[in-house]
């Protein structure tokens, strides 16, 4: 495989809101460039509505070999100029025998509509 890809992991900082609560914060991002990525295409679909059609884009991402990035469920990916959720758990494949991380896999998605 290929792993000539590069994206932006975006994560949220948090906020107290007016009830007390940590919720995320958009607007305080913590931005990290991430390379030694193999991204490729691995859904398309399309919901047509009464109101609006909505289209759904995902790919799947895969580190390279002895890679762990810190990319989490909860963050989102900026990609070619899009941004898109992190869909799911991180997925951390074990090398063989040890404990070791060989590489971590995940999907990524964007609805637009």
């Amino acid at each position: 495989m290929m792993f000539n890809q590069t994206a932006v992991r975006v994560r949220a900082g948090t906020k107290v809101d007016r009830g007390g609560n940590t919720i995320p914060d958009w607007s305080s991002a913590d931005r990290l460039t991430v390379s030694s990525l193999n991204i490729q295409p691995a859904s398309q679909s399309e919901t047509v509505g009464e109101e609006r059609t909505v289209s759904t884009t995902g790919y799947r991402v895969q580190s390279a070999e002895g890679t762990a990035p810190d990319i989490r469920a909860a963050d989102r990916i900026e990609w070619r100029g899009q941004l898109f959720d992190v869909d799911g758990e991180v997925a951390v494949w074990p090398e063989l025998f040890t404990d070791a991380v060989h590489h971590i896999e995940f999907v990524m998605d964007r609805a637009t509509g």
